[in-house]
């Protein structure tokens, strides 16, 4: 799989690449400002980019503008932000075109290198990998939209925890249930949110892209 990492900060960029390698992936580019990211996007697509939202010069949006600008040219490039911070705004635009492929994690809430691996192919993959607070955030406001509103307090536990791009078994260990039951509240979410029947794996990121892209 190859890589492209966007961070200013040297000891994080060289210790991303790094532990990428170790784990056999290829890193075919790591940059530190907006405009070489852009390019690295664009010029020879990776199959997946890790980007941190503020670089230079001005270190406000630029690392997140250049991604969104390479997948307006290169439709559902997949993206995984790696921020210091919830940008709910930045969070939102990512998540917009609906077509999936997206990740956003907060540097120091990632604590094992294997599950990170494991989150960038997800997102390589066409799935999602949201940290817990960067769901919370986003769904801050949008407890009484639609078809959000529709959702049972348990359906939207599962749907979270979809978000963070956790199997039907893994939901079920985590909330005690059977996968059985886990089973009939994913079905429920897909007809609340007027999902025809498809690829499970496709209603799921379909699902959980309306569940954070959602407007009050």
């Amino acid at each position: 799989m190859r890589v492209a990492i966007a961070e200013d900060l040297y000891l994080l960029r060289e210790g991303l690449v790094h532990l990428l390698r170790a784990h056999g992936l290829d890193v075919v580019a790591a940059v530190e400002t907006g405009p070489e990211l852009l390019k690295a996007l664009t010029g020879d697509p990776p199959d997946v980019a890790i980007v941190d939202v503020r670089l230079p010069p001005t270190f406000t949006d630029e690392g997140l503008q250049a991604a969104l600008e390479a997948r307006r040219r290169v439709p559902g490039l997949p993206v995984l932000v790696l921020s210091q911070h919830v940008e709910q705004l930045y969070a939102r635009e990512l998540l917009a075109d609906g077509s999936g492929s997206v990740g956003y994690l907060l540097k120091d809430r990632v604590f094992d290198a294997a599950q990170f691996v494991d989150a960038l192919r997800r997102v390589a993959g066409g799935g999602t990998a949201m940290d817990p607070e960067v769901i919370a955030k986003l769904l801050a406001s949008n407890a009484r939209s639609a078809p959000l509103g529709r959702l049972t307090a348990r359906e939207r536990e599962v749907l979270a925890l979809m978000a963070e791009g956790r199997s039907n078994a893994a939901i079920a260990q985590r909330l005690f249930l059977s996968e059985s039951a886990v089973g009939k509240h994913t079905a429920s979410i897909f007809a609340k949110f007027d999902l025809a029947p498809s690829d499970d794996d496709n209603r799921r990121v379909l699902a959980v892209l309306a569940y954070l892209n959602a407007q009050p």
